[in-house]
């Protein structure tokens, strides 16, 4: 091959032009791939973050459910075996008539408090869980 200097086309405009069109190139690939990060690559990881995180305070929130449901179901468990030592001592038929009717009286609107608590908690943990997800924090 020639040698670079005693080439015929050697200091030719289109050397100069082709050098000229390499570097537009090559800046362009480099905001190609800056823009690929600015508009890709960032924004998938900040909502991976956000999913991360939105799972975190769901589970977060489920566990803390079921801890209150655990807590609930023994309160009522203790409830029926106080209504059940107090019908076992009682008197006659119907005053177990009356404590079961108490008991069940109670128990219906206990039910429907504990039933509410747990429906509000799922709400705010569904909130606080899909809060990452659409900008918001803590």
């Amino acid at each position: 091959m020639a040698d670079p200097e005693t080439r015929p086309d050697a200091g030719h405009p289109s050397e100069a032009s082709g050098k000229a069109a390499a570097d537009r190139v090559r800046e362009g690939t480099e905001r190609a791939r800056d823009a690929f990060q600015e508009r890709v690559v960032e924004p998938a990881q900040r909502v991976g973050e956000a999913m991360r995180e939105s799972g975190r305070k769901a589970a977060e929130g489920g566990s803390a459910i079921g801890v209150r449901m655990i807590d609930q179901a023994e309160a009522n468990a203790h409830e029926a075996f106080a209504a059940m030592r107090r019908a076992a001592g009682a008197s006659d038929l119907s005053e177990v008539m009356r404590i079961q009717g108490d008991y069940l009286r109670d128990q219906g609107a206990r039910s429907m408090a504990q039933a509410r608590e747990i429906g509000e908690l799922i709400m705010q943990f569904g909130r606080d869980a899909v809060a990452p997800l659409k900008g918001g924090g803590e």
